[in-house]
């Protein structure tokens, strides 16, 4: 083969990737619209609505912990707020993937695309549906006397950026295990209520024993990331040590999570 034919095929075979790629971005930005158009689909009532879940239990536990228990902690309101709206985001993807690919059964059967692009667009998802909510805690901070600090430019990606990583880790893995083991979706609940309570949402971390603490963000993959999320929004600041982790965990999920995709996903045809 002649250097020109060799350089041909290879203009040839790139415009093809090109393409695939296009039509791959063009199919989640369709995904991503339609599953969008459901949430907000009344425009202003569409967006009330979907951020009263994370306000209604905010104001559930305000009034437990807050009124009945009296934790001590300044305002609390805009502390359960600033952990509860990253931790919804988190919890909300990691409880709805192991039913990505069974509730997605007739798309894909339909079209041939990567699997893969089901959990990426979940995913996304949830991710704007939490950006949306941002200018509520904006809200809150203005009227507690408090305001945004410039580093959310900066801390905000970061964040976002893992937290996505690790939870499309773990949607890749659930949605793939699950097509074989159907009662995973409801394992996954359970772990994730008791995930909850030993993750510093409704308290500080300074809650945890201080020979433990260490240990507990070490093997608590949500809690670093929930701290770094509330002292972002509250203070403007990252605990540098706390985002090591969980950068570390969300590498891990996300290599762990692709490689049982790609490992049952040759099945997945006939499972759906």
């Amino acid at each position: 083969m002649t250097g020109k034919a060799i350089f041909e095929e290879g203009k040839v075979r790139h415009f093809g990737t090109h393409r695939n790629l296009e039509n791959y971005r063009d199919l989640v930005f369709v995904l991503l619209q339609r599953e969008l158009k459901v949430r907000y689909k009344n425009k202003i009532l569409g967006y009330v609505w979907s951020i009263a879940n994370p306000m209604a239990t905010a104001l559930v536990y305000f009034v437990a912990f807050g009124l009945i228990l009296r934790v001590q902690e300044a305002n609390y309101p805009l502390f359960l707020v600033a952990g509860l709206f990253p931790w919804q985001w988190l919890a909300n993807s990691i409880n709805s993937s192991p039913n990505l690919f069974v509730g997605s059964g007739s798309v894909i059967k339909k079209v041939n695309f990567p699997r893969n692009i089901v959990p990426l667009c979940a995913i996304l998802n949830h991710m704007i549906h939490f950006l949306v909510s941002i200018p509520i805690i904006v809200l809150l901070l203005l009227i507690f006397g408090e305001s945004p600090s410039w580093s959310w430019f900066y801390g905000f990606p970061i964040l976002l950026i893992i937290q996505f990583t690790m939870a499309y880790g773990v949607a890749l893995g659930l949605s793939a295990i699950n097509l074989f083991f159907r009662d995973l979706e409801r394992l996954v609940s359970i772990i994730m209520n008791f995930l909850f309570f030993l993750t510093p949402v409704l308290y500080t971390i300074e809650r945890y024993p201080v020979q433990y603490r260490s240990l507990a963000v070490a093997v608590n993959p949500a809690a670093g990331l929930m701290v770094n999320w509330r002292q972002l929004i509250l203070q403007g600041t990252l605990t540098p040590s706390y985002l090591l982790v969980s950068a570390l965990y969300a590498v891990l999920f996300f290599l762990i999570g692709y490689t049982i995709y790609r490992k049952l996903s040759w099945k997945f045809a006939e499972l759906i």
